[in-house]
């Protein structure tokens, strides 16, 4: 594939403080036998995550979350643009050594326990048996399975199944972790779990990519999001910025007597009352995600009204 900018090697990305994954202007365009465009599913797609933070990607079914992660994972070609991750280009093999990646269907071999599993996967990273032991009892423990370690996987719910598949994600210690619904399956204790280990992930230094259809999940754990809608990039920024009313405040009062709401401002001070917090009122994950969407209908091509955040960094 032909391209305008010469590759970066990986030291050089790392020293330019160069993002963990860049798309330019990034296209996907499915054709039919003839060669007639079928589905447009990325269009034009500009994003940038940096390293060390938890990047959330929204969207309704069909809007191109699941064909973005694909080209960056080099299992697709793009048509057009360019998606580059540790300064390498995304078709590059190479780069997968330092990538964990869940789906959003773990494909496992049912007849292996949990330790056969991430024995298996050590092997193709060519990791030592004293490592394998070492990371399989590490991953273990922190997925919470060390009381099913032997059971076979078929015995497994869908939630241990998908814990397991996180522990797989892991098993080379990657930098960069992709992970397509992560909470499927999972109980509300579950599903508690699953974001302490992403947050935990963050803790150790990876940068980790989600998507889900769960939007609490999504705003209890990310730093900043895109929403796509049919391939488009509709709203990114850090979700403090998206999600604040920027019209309205919320005031928290300490004990103030009913009659004083009607004059907030006088009345704080007859009461010997004192503001204890004031901060722009915020809107949720789900009302501006359902906004976008209501919008992009009506309005096919055109984005959403607000303009980008810019903020790239990490809060």
């Amino acid at each position: 594939m032909a391209t305008d900018v010469a590759p970066e090697t990986e030291a050089t990305a790392s020293a330019s403080g160069q993002p963990v994954i860049e798309t330019r202007s990034l296209t996907k365009v499915f054709r039919d036998f003839w060669g007639r465009e079928k589905v447009r599913a990325v269009r034009a797609l500009d994003l940038k995550i940096q390293p060390g933070e938890i990047f959330g990607l929204l969207g309704p079914n069909g809007s191109g979350k699941s064909t973005t992660i694909k080209l960056i994972l080099g299992l697709l070609f793009p048509t057009s643009g360019r998606a580059l991750v540790f300064g390498k280009d995304a078709t590059d093999a190479r780069k997968n050594e330092r990538i964990g990646y869940l789906p959003e269907e773990s494909y496992l071999y049912k007849f292996l326990n949990a330790e056969e599993t991430l024995d298996f996967y050590g092997r193709l990273f060519n990791m030592s048996a004293a490592q394998r032991r070492e990371r399989i009892d590490e991953l273990i423990d922190m997925v919470k399975l060390n009381w099913a370690r032997r059971r076979p996987l078929k015995e497994y719910s869908k939630g241990m199944t998908r814990r397991i598949g996180l522990a797989q994600a892991l098993i080379n210690d990657p930098d960069l972790v992709l992970l397509d619904e992560p909470t499927t399956g999972l109980d509300p204790l579950g599903t508690d779990d699953m974001k302490e280990m992403i947050l935990e992930l963050k803790a150790r230094g990876k940068t980790v990519v989600m998507c889900s259809h769960l939007l609490p999940d999504i705003q209890d754990v990310c730093d900043r999001v895109a929403i796509l809608y049919n391939g488009e990039l509709k709203e990114q920024g850090r979700l403090s910025d998206l999600l604040t009313i920027r019209d309205e405040v919320d005031l928290r009062i300490k004990e103030l007597p009913e009659e004083g709401r009607r004059e907030l401002e006088a009345l704080v001070a007859k009461y010997g009352s004192e503001i204890v917090h004031e901060s722009r009122a915020t809107s949720t994950l789900k009302d501006l995600f359902m906004k976008i969407v209501r919008e992009s209908e009506e309005r096919p091509g055109k984005r959403a009204p607000g303009a980008i955040h810019q903020s790239s960094e990490p809060r």
